[in-house]
């Protein structure tokens, strides 16, 4: 028996029937086709899922759709402005090459944007404390914080 869902995903207003046990992180690649957020662990351990949810990264893995009823959901899709310029941060990764196969980037990308904007993270140290809960099993993650400060610096 599916519940009524209404919330604001990426500026745009949505309003779908879900189950209640519906993750977030399901509904948003498989009844919305925002296929950026990407499922990793389904345990919270990766952070491949993170999303932000009225402005606070989530992993979305472990979180229900319900639980996001009324609030503003941004996905990876939803980070570059409307004309297709990149977020600060998405451009960052990309000059840095913070990335390798790309399943962590999403993430990564939403984990960061997270750390400058409501936890001032801008130093080495910072950073990786800060991504302590993003895996990347393809880099070393120098690329990764070199980005991150670049972003960082690129978004105040």
């Amino acid at each position: 028996m599916g519940i009524p869902l209404t919330l604001t995903v990426n500026g745009a207003s949505v309003t779908r029937e879900v189950e209640p046990s519906t993750l977030l992180g399901r509904f948003l690649r498989e009844t919305l086709r925002l296929t950026g957020t990407h499922i990793g662990c389904d345990t919270t351990q990766c952070g491949a899922c993170t999303v932000h949810v009225n402005g606070r990264a989530v992993k979305s893995c472990t979180m229900l759709a319900v639980q996001a009823a009324g609030a503003e959901v941004t996905t990876i899709e939803g980070l570059a402005a409307k004309d297709g310029t990149l977020h600060p941060m998405q451009a960052a990764f990309r000059d840095c090459h913070g990335l390798q196969c790309g399943f962590c980037t999403p993430g990564m990308v939403m984990s960061a944007v997270d750390l400058v904007k409501n936890h001032n993270c801008s130093t080495e140290e910072q950073i990786r404390a800060g991504l302590d809960g993003n895996l990347c099993r393809c880099t070393g993650y120098h690329n990764i914080v070199k980005a991150v400060a670049q972003g960082a610096a690129a978004m105040k």
